[in-house]
């Protein structure tokens, strides 16, 4: 975990204590910390957090208040939602983001322990829910979720991947608390034990199935857009904080629109940063960040989204983690709406991208677009070693993929991309003539 102090001079400050922003004794009697947690390797919260912090937007806003303030932003990066959760019902962090099933969790434990928090903000989303992934290691046999049966599956209970897990086993006729071994892991551990051959298969949210397949360390075995239910993830604010600082929120807000934007228009360098930031490969950032990534950024709390939250709470009431949640109280938009105004109702409207498949050359400050998967293939075949990445999106859910790791069928001239193998197959059977081939067959095909 790391604690950083970001302002004009960087000073490191004490955790803070006190509800709405430590404040301190300063030039005018009045310095307020305001803490942020976010988790810097879950690339889909980058606006509200590694993306945000390092282009500095929140500080300028903070700047721009002109209240007789000053003040500091205590940036602490954590690898999931839960511990961000634990320091806001503590009064330690004003501003937190997370994924949808540690949202629903941070409103639970908010009321319980009278510290009520609120979804102030999305960040990334996907309509239908293609941020979560299953994946296997490289050599498995597995080639669906049935298979799973008997086998040691490693997830983070509570998380957004387990929901898919939960769902995605109960659509394939199997029991989630009977038919695996489930490990609760960190996605990090989740992901060695993977790669030790200890868990047999890995549930995960971003980055972590795109980094594994793009190491070479895993293979997708379930796309999560198969299930067709919205997954994101969003802003939580204490709601004490928003009420003494609202403010402060609405400059968090404004400075998270700045970033979203600049994602949006700089699909590139934002990858860039993001990469730098973490340590991901910038490959992967884009997978999920891209132009026509995974990932749909817009801060515009979205009513299909709420209405997804909705449907989240009957799993974690299953697996016994929540009681009853009234999403309705927990979501609040006004900051958001009066931080981005007449622009909110136009974001609202606003969908995802339509699905492309792109190549990211070496040495290039963006990407090639393509109307088909075939076309990307005869580019490719012609720029061998010339690539960073090539990316695809999958036929039938849209969610894009590494192009040398995706599963691709042969259907008359057209060469078409999925996910997963299951996916790929369900097609094939579906379409008489059509087989699975090998991304090599692909590309000479394409060539």
């Amino acid at each position: 975990m790391k604690h950083k102090v970001i302002a004009a001079s960087v000073v490191l400050l004490a955790p803070l204590t006190a509800c709405g922003g430590t404040a301190a004794a300063g030039g005018d009697g009045s310095t307020v910390t305001v803490t942020v947690g976010y988790q810097s390797r879950t690339i889909n919260t980058v606006t509200a957090g590694t993306l945000l912090r390092s282009l500095g937007a929140f500080e300028r806003q903070l700047n721009a208040l002109h209240d007789g303030h000053t003040y500091k932003v205590d940036w602490q990066d954590y690898a999931t939602g839960a511990p961000i959760t634990a320091q806001m019902t503590a009064g330690k962090i004003d501003i937190g983001s997370m994924g949808d099933f540690p949202l629903l969790i941070n409103a639970a434990r908010g009321r319980q322990l009278g510290r009520p928090t609120h979804l102030v903000s999305v960040t990334g989303y996907n309509l239908r829910g293609g941020l979560n992934t299953v994946v296997v290691p490289p050599g498995s046999d597995l080639r669906t979720l049935r298979d799973l049966k008997g086998k040691k599956v490693s997830t983070s209970v509570g998380s957004a991947a387990d929901g898919t897990l939960v769902r995605a086993l109960q659509r394939a006729g199997l029991d989630p608390q009977e038919d695996i071994e489930k490990l609760n892991q960190q996605p990090a551990v989740g992901a060695s034990a993977l790669t030790a051959g200890s868990a047999d298969a890995l549930s995960q949210f971003v980055a972590w199935p795109g980094l594994l397949a793009f190491q070479g360390k895993a293979k997708a075995l379930y796309d999560g857009a198969r299930l067709d239910l919205p997954t994101f993830h969003g802003v939580t604010a204490r709601e004490d904080f928003a009420e003494k600082r609202p403010a402060v929120l609405e400059a968090f807000l404004k400075a998270q629109a700045q970033a979203t934007d600049y994602l949006n228009e700089h699909p590139v360098a934002a990858a860039e940063k993001v990469a730098a930031a973490t340590g991901l490969p910038a490959e992967v950032v884009y997978l999920y960040n891209g132009a026509h990534g995974i990932a749909t950024f817009d801060p515009a709390v979205k009513p299909g989204l709420v209405a997804a939250l909705k449907q989240d709470v009957a799993v974690l009431k299953t697996a016994k983690l929540t009681g009853d949640i009234d999403v309705d109280a927990f979501v609040d938009d006004r900051y958001v709406r009066k931080a981005l105004g007449a622009e909110y109702d136009r974001r609202i409207a606003a969908g995802p991208p339509a699905p492309a498949s792109e190549a990211w050359p070496k040495g290039a400050d963006r990407t090639v677009a393509f109307k088909t998967p075939a076309e990307l293939l005869t580019y490719v075949a012609a720029h061998r070693g010339a690539l960073r990445a090539a990316y695809v999106p999958d036929t039938t859910t849209g969610t894009l993929w590494f192009a040398d790791k995706a599963v691709w069928v042969a259907d008359g001239t057209r060469l078409l991309p999925f996910v997963a193998p299951a996916t790929a197959q369900d097609y094939a059977t579906a379409h008489p003539g059509a087989r699975v081939v090998s991304y090599a067959e692909a590309l000479e095909r394409a060539a």
